[in-house]
């Protein structure tokens, strides 16, 4: 470290005022300080301000508006002002900037106000700590959430504007890819919203995961340059934490005999903040996602480097720095990719432990009240790091002993596992985090010393479970198992579906349960915010909702639903909910001709898929299926194929940069595209679609436009969806394996309106077994797919032979062929519902109206009550 002083992480103290304050004397200068006031200090603070800047204040401070012509006094100042455009120059962009600008001062209105309320309050608050955060577009969720949507429509109007152009002008946040952060991102929505007093922590990721293109039928990966306009954010400059990478500890006793532990030496990189204000529906609660940024300590530029000429490394510090909040999941094939996500996850989760003690520090209270106070909630393995260096901070920077430190650690923590899938179970090398973070390795060894000891107290004789839950792994290299260290410093371990929950409980963690007791491990299942998924994504069918309801309540308590199946007899009700069916089909129909210029009939029966490229989602199964229809079609005679229900098959998701296997899946279902869209033989009977670069905002057009949906993972593999439960409410069906939340969803809709098929998770290992020791062979319809693959149908047969060869010659590891008939006969019942129109809409109707359940209210509600023990702060 240079001789730079170091910011102190408690605040500021106020100007020690002695003697009067008055007219005649100047008012006391607080010094701002990044970590703000505790309540007992804004008391003193306020008592301190003269009479006229209070009346001044209350005078000037801005209100939000309510009327057409507020908002437009807003949006034009804004314009005028902030963007320095005028009535001549001002397009849809500019108008989206403006309208964005007008929402965000409400918004901090609000904010401000929600901020103040609980530092006064001191509450325990909830932290909830996720290294995605898939927000989607802010500016439609803002004017729905503070009921100004009406309001900003006609102001637009008026001005010349549609509002869904404005709207379309914004770049998704991309701090995301799949359902975790997604399912992050619902939750923000419903703490907000049910007014629990709660701040979300992640990554400012520059250039996001990636902008997905496809070339020539090929994934390509370019910047997703998502921060060229973002009025979303605040930066903080102010409010900065200085992070330690390498070095080495220095060990030594104190005067009292007490050994000490010092982090010496490395390299610092400076966090910086951003905060994004989270509105909640209905309430003027607004709470807080605060994103790190990541810049070189030392600063921007080494003046003394350029001036000897050395150009390029007076920057290097700061280029260097700026990698670490880059790119979500950097690809880690290569050990400089491993060392950058791990050193990407400390970042993160120094940087908001540092801030959330501070926070802590500032009330005054004593240390063994910082799990009353504070609940953390770790989203999945990511930020387990959080775990040893909050055991970090206690004993070597504010010096509690070990034990007293480790038992306010692990009652802070909840751990929300979400896979069952071994590889995904993060481990980090010893040798890395030796280097990287030594003075972590060394709690972490600790930690497990202190744990193995107690195994051992407790199971005397059983020698063999010290070495299968101990968090070391006696690998070679030895790796730290980051799941273990998550459930022994957390004081609960939730699955997110209760097949989940009880697979995790008898597989993967089932010596933990046998150590801990069944009570440390729970179930919370997956939900969504209808806010965003029904009234965002669909606004016709929330309104015909809202108008047999009475009112939009249901958004609020989404169990309301249950009354609509009074009016599954009801012929208007029946035929506006097919028309808004058919509008959304038209509306997808159209994105699809403007962005790949293949035109579908709005008709025809959309299948989708839409989630992550990975072998465990089976899209391979999806495709192949595809290939399968369409040889049926080649051989099929006129007066059979117009028999058949006309289909388009629609894909979207991106693969990570190094998976390989998943590239090759969507190579696939493009090269099949190019083929089957083209084929006279099949015109609008079999289209296959590739939406490119898949995100919330297209997921809002797709959504509710699916007449069915697939969610067809290897039974096992997927700990709960939360995509099927978007299109179920938006009144799709699903075709699925007995698996995720497929089963509740099964549950509470009914066996008869959802299409399940394949094998369930109890026989898939005995399956994959006898592929590898028995008589295997792959399904015959399935090998006449591989016949026309290899036969060169859709392109150069070298490029899917590791696909084919993968399910042919070596296990067929995710069952693909075990479960190929059963799907395709599920796709003929499908078929076979869709031409009954009739009966397909009470599917549907019935379905939309039992999803009650699945709201992100209600995990949070359950999530407060069984694991964070916090209450709800109403707005005063």
């Amino acid at each position: 470290m240079s001789g730079r002083e170091r910011r102190p992480s408690t605040s500021a103290p106020l100007s020690d005022l002695q003697g009067p304050v008055g007219p005649a004397f100047s008012r006391p200068k607080h010094k701002r300080t990044f970590t703000g006031f505790g309540p007992q200090e804004i008391k003193s603070v306020e008592a301190s301000i003269p009479e006229p800047a209070r009346e001044a204040w209350s005078k000037y401070t801005p209100k939000p508006f309510s009327t057409v012509e507020e908002f437009q006094r807003d949006t034009i100042r804004h314009v005028e002002t902030t963007l320095a455009r005028s009535l001549y120059n001002c397009d849809d962009f500019a108008t989206y900037a403006g309208t964005a600008l007008a929402f965000r001062d409400r918004l901090v209105m609000d904010w401000n106000k929600t901020q103040q309320n609980q530092t006064f309050s001191d509450p325990k608050r909830v932290y909830y700590l996720s290294l995605e955060f898939l927000m989607g577009r802010a500016l439609d969720n803002a004017m729905l959430n503070v009921g100004q949507k009406e309001v900003a429509r006609d102001g637009l109007s008026s001005l010349g504007f549609r509002v869904e152009d404005v709207i379309s002008q914004e770049h998704d946040a991309a701090l995301g890819n799949g359902g975790l952060g997604r399912l992050a991102a619902c939750f923000l929505d419903s703490m907000a919203s049910l007014n629990y007093p709660a701040w979300g922590y992640g990554l400012r990721y520059r250039y996001g995961i990636f902008k997905q293109e496809i070339v020539d039928g090929y994934q390509v990966e370019v910047p997703d340059y998502w921060l060229d306009f973002n009025p979303w954010e605040f930066a903080r400059h102010d409010v900065t934490v200085d992070i330690q990478f390498f070095g080495w500890v220095r060990k030594y006793q104190d005067d009292d005999g007490k050994t000490v532990n010092v982090w010496e030496g490395g390299e610092t990189v400076q966090a910086v903040a951003f905060d994004v204000p989270i509105p909640g529906y209905g309430t003027s609660t607004t709470n807080n996602l605060r994103l790190w940024g990541s810049k070189a300590a030392s600063g921007e530029f080494d003046f003394q480097k350029f001036n000897s000429g050395d150009y390029e490394s007076s920057v290097a510090d700061q280029q260097r720095a700026e990698t670490i909040s880059a790119v979500l999941y950097p690809n880690d094939n290569l050990d400089r990719g491993k060392e950058l996500r791990l050193k990407q996850q400390y970042f993160w989760c120094a940087a908001s432990l540092h801030d959330i003690v501070r926070r802590f520090k500032k009330t005054k209270r004593a240390w063994k009240e910082f799990p009353t106070q504070v609940a953390i909630q770790l989203n999945d393995t990511h930020p387990t790091l959080a775990i040893p260096e909050l055991q970090r901070i206690l004993v070597d920077q504010e010096g509690l002993e070990w034990d007293e430190a480790w038992e306010l650690v692990s009652k802070t923590f909840g751990y929300s596992n979400h896979t069952v899938l071994p590889e995904a179970l993060e481990k980090w090398s010893v040798p890395l985090m030796q280097h990287l973070l030594p003075r972590h390795l060394q709690i972490i060894y600790d930690i497990n010393l202190g744990f193995l000891q107690y195994v051992e107290r407790t199971f005397p004789k059983e020698r063999d479970l010290l070495g299968r839950v101990s968090i070391i792994e006696e690998s070679n290299p030895k790796m730290v198992r980051m799941a273990y260290l998550a459930i022994i410093g957390s004081h609960k371990v939730n699955g997110v579906a209760e097949l989940h929950s009880d697979l995790i409980k008898t597989t993967i963690f089932k010596d933990f349960v046998k150590i801990y007791g069944p009570d440390k491990f729970t179930n919370v299942t997956n939900g969504i915010t209808p806010r965003r998924w029904l009234h965002q994504a669909n606004p016709r069918l929330s309104e015909l909702i809202a108008s047999k309801l009475g009112g939009y309540d249901f958004l609020k308590d989404l169990t309301m639903l249950h009354k609509l199946e009074g009016f599954l007899d009801d012929k208007d009700f029946r035929k506006e909910f097919q028309e808004i069916k058919y509008a959304n089909k038209v509306r997808l129909a159209k994105h699809i001709k403007d962005t790949t210029g293949v035109s579908v009939n709005p008709s025809s029966l959309f299948d989708v898929q839409v989630k992550r490229m990975h072998e465990y989602k089976r899209q391979q199964l999806n495709i192949f299926g595809v290939i399968h229809r369409y040889l049926a079609i080649k051989k099929m005679t006129p007066e059979e194929k117009k028999k058949l229900v006309p289909r388009v098959s629609i894909f979207g998701g991106k693969a990570a940069p190094g998976y390989w296997m998943a590239k090759t899946v969507i190579h696939l279902i493009c090269e099949v595209g190019r083929v089957v869209n083209s084929d006279p033989d099949v015109g609008d009977l079999l289209k296959v679609i590739f939406v490119e670069d898949y995100n919330v905002s297209k997921a809002e057009i797709i959504c509710p436009a699916s007449d069915i949906s697939e969610h067809i993972s290897t039974a096992g593999t997927e700990a709960s969806g939360t995509s099927n439960m978007k299109f179920v409410i938006n009144g799709g069906l699903i075709i699925g394996t007995c698996d995720g939340a497929n089963i509740e969803i099964t549950r509470e809709i009914g066996e008869e309106n959802i299409f399940l098929f394949g094998n369930i998770a109890e026989d898939v290992e005995e399956l994959r077994h006898a592929h590898l020791y028995g008589n295997y062979q792959v399904d015959p319809a399935l090998a006449s797919v591989f016949d026309a693959i290899r036969s060169g149908m859709f392109g150069d047969a070298g490029s899917f032979s590791a696909l084919v060869n993968g399910i042919v010659d070596h296990g067929d590891y995710y069952l693909v062929s075990d479960d190929f008939a059963s799907y395709c006969k599920t796709q003929e019942l499908i078929d076979e519902a869709y031409a009954k129109q009739d009966e397909w809409i009470t599917k549907c109707v019935t379905s939309v109206a039992r999803m009650g359940f699945f709201s992100s209210d209600r995990c949070i509600d359950e999530y407060a009550e069984m694991i964070w023990n916090v209450e709800p702060l109403a707005p005063k």
